[in-house]
């Protein structure tokens, strides 16, 4: 099964939400970095794609209809040569900082706790996001305004790549409309999601226990 879309949005632009928009607008799966929890015989092969030793992508997204949020978003240039005829989707907040006002509270947090001991499993997931973060985003990509121009570069690098024809850009808040003209589909009756708040993620990894 191809790819009928390649995310190329960093985390926390709403990727969450898009992930179940997509699977309602392609009737198929979309891959997201949840899937790692339950499917973790895709880490190493991120691992080895990361280290440039093998792009196993027919194997990654088997059953997929579609990739958002890292760590695919990391890997947008190689997996639009190998999905040529699949929109690019861009999503992105509506500035560098409302990103990172998301992102310092979410993924940074949960990324300088400790690695959890008793779940290698997990553990070695978050070594593979770090690792990616650093090869893929900035390598001090914990600080502020590193993570901010590097959202900005990452950015500007999808729109010179991609020809406009191909890229859809999305912010939250756009709703339904950009990717049903885009991908040729008809606009759903019901409202689009709203998932993964910042409030959500922090309590569904435990950042909020005391």
């Amino acid at each position: 099964m191809a790819l009928r879309l390649v995310g190329a949005g960093l985390g926390r632009t709403g990727t969450s939400s898009l992930k179940a928009a997509v699977e309602t607008l392609l009737a198929g799966r979309c891959y997201h970095m949840y899937e790692l929890r339950g499917r973790p015989q895709d880490v190493p092969r991120w691992e080895r794609a990361l280290a440039g030793s093998g792009e196993e992508w027919g194997a990654i997204f088997e059953g997929f209809v579609a990739t958002v949020d890292w760590p695919a978003a990391s890997f947008w240039l190689e997996l639009a040569a190998a999905y040529p005829d699949a929109p690019v989707l861009l999503s992105r907040r509506r500035s560098a900082e409302s990103w990172w006002g998301s992102m310092e509270k979410t993924i940074v947090a949960l990324l300088q706790e400790p690695l959890p001991a008793d779940d290698p499993a997990l553990a070695r997931q978050r070594r593979l996001t770090i690792a990616i973060m650093r090869a893929r985003l900035d390598e001090r990509w914990w600080e502020p305004e590193r993570a901010m121009a590097a959202y900005e570069r990452h950015n500007e690098r999808v729109r010179a790549a991609i020809p406009s024809a191909r890229l859809i850009e999305w912010s939250p808040g756009d709703g339904w409309g950009p990717l049903c003209e885009r991908l040729g589909v008809p606009e759903p009756q019901d409202p689009f999601p709203h998932l993964n708040t910042t409030g959500e993620f922090r309590e569904i990894v435990g950042l909020d226990e005391t």
